[in-house]
């Protein structure tokens, strides 16, 4: 029996932005063609058009797709759950080109300069603090909302210095390092030690979320 309509075009779509990650993250957007991107896939002009209507609707695919591999698949509630997705994050940027192209579109071109992925980044986050907060974890008067802006800042920054430093090798250090520093003015007092936040941590579930 063939292949069933619906789960060729999910397999085509998902071939299609692997595809372009790989070369955006290779060339550029600006390099990329979409010659390059459909021989990488090994599909058609059609399937591309059809699926994503352009090239410029293709990235944004990859930006929102670049997103669900910070989510590690984990038991882990509240303020750990955050500092966990900020863990993965650093180890798979340098692993995964689907999220580093994902994160330098959104960095580095202007036709995706609309805050979106920024703001999806700080809604998820924000949920995670409130999360914290009902669990008892935060101190009194920490405002969820402003430590969901601040971190999504904070790891914008350290990424960019991390990129231009060393080519992001130092990423998942600088990533705890700012966590060392903000956890004892965030967490309900005496608990900052609680949360994990080292990079071996990082690494593990980074692992866990890729073969999930």
């Amino acid at each position: 029996m063939g292949q069933p309509k619906q789960e060729r075009a999910v397999q085509t779509r998902s071939a299609l932005v692997r595809a372009a990650a790989e070369v955006f993250d290779e060339y550029g957007y600006a390099g990329a063609g979409i010659n390059r991107i459909l021989k990488r896939a090994g599909l058609t002009a059609g399937a591309l058009y059809f699926h994503f209507g352009s090239k410029e609707g293709l990235a944004e695919a990859v930006m929102n797709a670049g997103q669900d591999t910070v989510e590690p698949l984990l038991e882990s509630r509240g303020l750990q759950r955050l500092v966990d997705v900020t863990l993965v994050w650093a180890h798979r940027l340098g692993v995964d080109p689907l999220l580093r192209a994902g994160v330098e579109l959104s960095l580095g071109h202007e036709d995706f300069a609309d805050g979106a992925p920024f703001e999806s980044r700080r809604e998820l986050m924000a949920g995670y603090l409130r999360e914290a907060r009902d669990l008892g974890e935060l101190r009194e008067g920490v405002d969820p909302e402003v430590v969901a802006r601040f971190v999504v800042g904070a790891c914008t920054g350290v990424q960019l210095y991390s990129r231009q430093v060393d080519g992001r090798a130092s990423l998942p250090q600088r990533v705890k390092e700012m966590w060392d520093c903000l956890l004892p003015g965030i967490a309900a007092p005496g608990t900052a030690q609680d949360f994990d936040t080292g990079v071996a941590r990082g690494e593990r579930l980074g692992r866990m979320g890729a073969q999930a």
